[in-house]
């Protein structure tokens, strides 16, 4: 695809249990050599050898938990973007995202974390529906077993909040390892008593 480098985080996906951290850089045998001679001895520092044997034990296990992500995703996305609640979906895979085309020629599946506008007419009403979510937590550490939601509002105060603002709408959702009937009911009651979509 004439990528020169890659760097992705070993934190997420690769360690898989939110234990861990790392990254990992890819490239020609030269590029990574130069690098190591350079920044990486002046500046870089070595993995710890347990985390490193985390990231192992991580890679044992990356296919089939990546396997059940994606199914399970592709649930949780089907429900949330059919949910009147909700505005519009953003996930690779799904036909209405613009880069759809480009996203199937590049990637043959798309992962777990996807985002979602939300038709909110308060603050409230999305911190609600957050915290009435019973086993999805409130967090950012995407690619670990357990499913994870974080509300851009986070960061607004009640007076600042534009209801007609998408971006203050906007929720991100990282899917786990859990069943999808699981989830899906957790996201159902949550709607329900922020009262999102009962109209």
């Amino acid at each position: 695809m004439g990528i020169d480098m890659a760097m992705q985080t070993a934190t997420k996906y690769i360690g898989g249990h939110s234990d861990t951290l790392g990254g990992v850089l890819c490239s020609t045998h030269a590029m990574i050599k130069k690098i190591f001679d350079s920044e990486y001895l002046n500046i870089g520092s070595g993995i710890q050898p347990f985390n490193a044997w985390l990231l192992i034990r991580g890679l044992r296990t990356l296919p089939v938990r990546l396997e059940r992500i994606n199914q399970t995703t592709k649930q949780v996305v089907e429900f949330v973007k059919q949910h009147p609640a909700v505005s519009q979906i953003l996930y690779p895979f799904d036909e209405s995202f613009e880069h759809y085309a480009l996203a199937k020629k590049q990637m043959k599946e798309a992962p777990g974390l996807f985002s979602f506008y939300l038709k909110a007419n308060s603050r409230q009403q999305i911190v609600t529906f957050c915290e009435s979510l019973q086993h999805i937590q409130m967090a950012v550490s995407w690619g670990g077993h357990e499913s994870l939601l974080l509300p851009k509002c986070t960061g607004i105060k009640d007076e600042d909040f534009d209801a007609a603002n998408p971006e203050h709408q906007l929720i991100r959702l990282y899917v786990g390892l859990e069943e999808a009937a699981y989830l899906i009911n957790d996201l159902k009651q949550a709607f329900e008593k922020a009262e999102l979509g009962s109209t």
